[in-house]
Formats: C-alpha cells, structure tokens, sequence
C-alpha cells in the first residue's frame, strides 16, 4: 500500500457521458473512495519531493487500474488502447513540464518529457481476479468519444455484472436490467432509491405469501429480485454507494428469504394442499438456511475469496445453489403445478442438499489448507483472453474487449 499521500491532478477535458458521467466526473467519484489520495487543481500545490499521479480525463478507466495506479510507487506512464497517455506516475519536480507537454499541440510525446518515464501496459499492473464482484476480466482503460459512448455503457454495464452467480441473475436479468439501469440515470434515481423499493416489495411478497396470495406475492418477489439486481449495476456504473444503501441491499438479501418460506408455509394454511408438521419443515429449512450461509462464512477464514470460485465445481454450484432466486424458481413450479406444497418441500429439501454439499467442499478446503498452506482460486491459473475454449471460461468470465469497435469511429470530443 501507499507510504504517503498520493497527489492525483485529471488532465483534460471531456464533455461525452458515459452512464451520466463525463471523464472527469467519473473520476472524481472514483478518487473520492480512497482515503490515501488528494485531488487537486493546481499542480502547484504538489510538494516536489511528493507523488502526483496525472489522470486522463479522455478515458474510461477500470477501478482496478486506477486502485493499481495508486498502489505503486515508482515513475511511469500508461497508454490507453489509442497509444494516448492515461495516466502518468511521477514527482511533484516533474509535474509542471509534463504538464506542458500534455497541454500541448504536439502529439508525438515520445519527443518530449514522457520519454523519460517506464511506459507501462496493464500487464505490467498485475492486476488479479475480482474477489467482490467473484470474476476475473481483462482490465481496460479506453478511450471516451462521442462515437463509442454506447459501446462503452454495454462494457461498462457488462463489467459490473458479477462472474459467478445464480442462473437466473446471470441469464435471465442482464437485458432489462440494463434498460432499467438506464430509466434510473435518465430520471435521477439514485442506487438508494431502488433498494428503498426493493424492500417494500420484499415486504409485500411475505405479507401475500402469509395470506395464501402466492400468484400476487410470487409477481412481487421476482420483481424485488429484479431490482435487487439493478441497484447493484446502478451503482457501479454510476460510481454512486453509500455505507448505508451498502448494508441495507446486503443486510435485506440476507434476512428476507428465510421468512418468504416461513410465510408461504403458513399461507398454506388456507389452501386446499395445508402442510403436515409444517414446524418440523421450517426447522429443517432454517437449518439449511443458516447452515449455507455459515459454511460460506468458515470457508472466508481459509482463503481470502468465496467459497463458489475455489474450483470450476464450485462455481456450477454457485448457479443452483440454495439462494433466492433458485428457491423461487422451485416456488414457482410449485403455484404452475398447483401444489404450493410441493413447491415448499423443495425448497427445504435443496437447502438441506446444498448445505451438505457446501459442507464437504468446506471440509474438502480445510484438508488442502492443512496440507499445502494455501487454497487457490480457479479463476488465478486462467487467462479470460487466451482459455476461452474452457467451457466454465466463457460461462465464467467475459470475452475481452473488442477495441477494434472501440476506436472504429475518428474522435470529435479528444482534447
């Protein structure tokens, strides 16, 4: 990590929007998460014996980048997939000359001050997996036109998707997630706003699964799903997050699905198919319930990342795993069928089938832990851009970015 404060000055001057935000804007948002750092306006106020990272504001940058940027501590200069310079790492000293060749009209910078720094490429970063977001992707920093806005808000938004998750989140929401995603921007909600919502119709599902309405509170609990999943992408490709909205999305995807059971189960009551040791099955659900999430807690004090990207097998579980989206799918067959029971007895049974598979590859992860000294990720030993014949490859991480499409079109809007 950084010894000192790392001085950042954006360069620049971009009016396209991307997901709302222009170059600079996106940045701003960016730096403002990261306590070791000091924007500034005037690269005068940068001690000349101090770091002053340069950032382009004519570029989209991927967060791991920027935070890699950050981290280092030694000169360099990054060029973007237009062999334009994005971003350049030196001293307080140096900050004013470079200024002015970048301020200048020349665009043959190997002549000028540049030429004396290392010139990096992203590999040179080494930038790893994703352990939040459960993927590993190429890392990019692209350059903002007019042109290619749109491209840039499908990366973006494409991007922002986790790698590993539920087949439903994976498969079924990313189109009219994207669509909303863009309704929200367009009209200024904020991330905040659609969690807000979400809750009222997480609410509203278990009131409707309590009273036997399981039609009305199955069409609100896939909707609550839908938003659970576009005020994540709202976030993230808004750079917009709060330590509340934070606690408040994770807190309710925690505690809500249990007692979507627990009223569906009780619902039951006053249908024609009413359950039999209805206390005994939500015993066995709750069982299940917890004792997923608390194998997946004991996993995190064996490795440093999730439990579902240890091994490829782990990430096919990841799709069908006893979470929500999974389980409503089972409720949902259960109403198709007319027999809600049904529904809810399969729901308890995979809970109780997917904390025993979690339970042996816990276990499974403690021996190798105990015999080598370190669990390794699947996703550390592939390369996204060169294994795409790898089945859980291309299921599990996104093809590189296609930067041919990216600069087909001449800039208009490149100071």
């Amino acid at each position: 990590m950084p010894t000192s404060t790392t001085y950042i000055y954006i360069f620049g001057e971009n009016t396209t929007k991307v997901w709302g935000l222009n170059g600079r804007e996106r940045l701003q948002r960016m730096i403002k998460a990261n306590d070791q750092v000091s924007l500034i306006e005037n690269t005068k106020e940068i001690p000349p014996n101090e770091l002053v990272l340069f950032l382009s504001a004519n570029h989209l940058f991927d967060p791991r980048v920027l935070s890699a940027l950050i981290d280092r501590q030694e000169k360099l200069s990054l060029y973007s997939s237009d062999n334009m310079p994005a971003a350049i790492r030196t001293n307080g000293l140096q900050a004013l000359p470079l200024l002015k060749d970048l301020a200048s009209e020349a665009k043959d910078y190997d002549k000028h001050a540049l030429f004396a720094l290392p010139r990096y490429s992203l590999e040179d970063l080494n930038i790893d997996f994703q352990q939040n977001l459960k993927k590993k992707d190429p890392p990019y920093v692209l350059p903002i036109t007019p042109e290619n806005s749109k491209l840039l808000e499908k990366e973006l938004f494409s991007g922002s998707y986790k790698g590993v998750t539920d087949l439903v989140t994976k498969w079924l929401w990313p189109l009219p997630a994207f669509w909303s995603t863009h309704f929200c921007v367009r009209h200024g909600w904020q991330p905040n706003h659609v969690t807000y919502l979400s809750v009222v119709f997480a609410v509203l599902a278990g009131v409707a699964f309590w009273y036997g309405f399981f039609a009305i509170g199955l069409l609100m609990g896939w909707f609550m799903t839908f938003l659970d999943t576009v005020d994540g992408k709202l976030a993230r490709v808004t750079v917009t997050s709060s330590k509340f909205g934070d606690v408040l999305d994770h807190g309710l995807d925690i505690v809500h699905p249990p007692f979507w059971y627990l009223a569906w189960g009780i619902g039951l009551a006053s249908t024609a198919t009413p359950m039999v040791g209805l206390e005994i099955l939500m015993w066995l659900m709750f069982i299940g319930y917890v004792g997923g999430r608390l194998c997946e807690g004991a996993f995190l004090w064996l490795a440093s990342y999730d439990i579902f990207i240890w091994h490829k097998i782990d990430s096919y579980n990841r799709l069908i795993t006893a979470r929500r989206n999974p389980n409503l799918l089972l409720l949902t067959y259960g109403w198709l069928i007319d027999r809600p029971d049904i529904g809810l007895s399969l729901v308890v049974i995979w809970h109780l089938i997917s904390t025993g598979i979690l339970t042996v590859r816990l276990l499974a992860a403690w021996q190798v832990k105990r015999k080598d000294g370190e669990l390794r990720s699947w996703l550390q030993d592939i390369n996204p851009s060169k294994d795409r014949n790898q089945l859980a490859v291309r299921i599990f991480t996104r093809a590189p970015i296609d930067t041919g499409k990216i600069h087909a079109a001449p800039s208009k809007d490149h100071n």
